[in-house]
């Protein structure tokens, strides 16, 4: 017997549904290791997020996680449901906001609105999603929010 090839992807442009929130799942907890990896790798010498001594003596008492690290993971946390395979480019980032820190330990939880879908203009066989995410902690407290405008495939143009 011949099996249908089903392959993971992401919604292609016909398929985002502006009625929808989609839950991201499973949720990603953040660890120190984590976080000092990835400050170190991105260049960021932020005492908050490498001094444990110095941060003791900050609002917060302790080292926080890097809020880049929070805005890519909340973003690669929409990857498989919503732009696997089906995304041509990343336009931009806008309204980024953190209201509330991470800690080493949280668990980061993400859900994804689609706010606006047009056909691209120059691009036939292309469209243009917006997608507005929202980031939580196990606490449901809301750690980061961002605004992403995405290039996708259409349904049949994808190379």
């Amino acid at each position: 017997m011949e099996r249908r090839i089903e392959q993971q992807r992401g919604l292609f442009f016909e398929e985002f549904d502006e009625q929808a929130c989609y839950r991201h799942r499973p949720g990603r907890t953040i660890t120190e290791a984590d976080n000092v990896l990835f400050t170190t790798l991105s260049m960021n010498t932020q005492s908050l997020h490498l001094d444990a001594a110095w941060s003791a003596e900050q609002p917060f008492g302790e080292r926080l996680v890097n809020s880049m690290l929070t805005l890519a993971t909340l973003v690669g946390l929409s990857v498989t449901q919503l732009t696997q395979g089906t995304i041509v480019a990343n336009l931009g980032f806008e309204k980024i906001a953190f209201p509330s820190p991470m800690h080493h330990g949280d668990t980061l939880y993400a859900e994804t609105i689609v706010t606006a879908k047009r056909l691209s203009a120059s691009r036939p066989g292309q469209g243009i999603v917006t997608l507005e995410h929202t980031g939580r902690n196990q606490n449901d407290d809301i750690v980061a929010t961002a605004v992403r405008s995405t290039l996708v495939w259409c349904k049949g143009a994808q190379p």
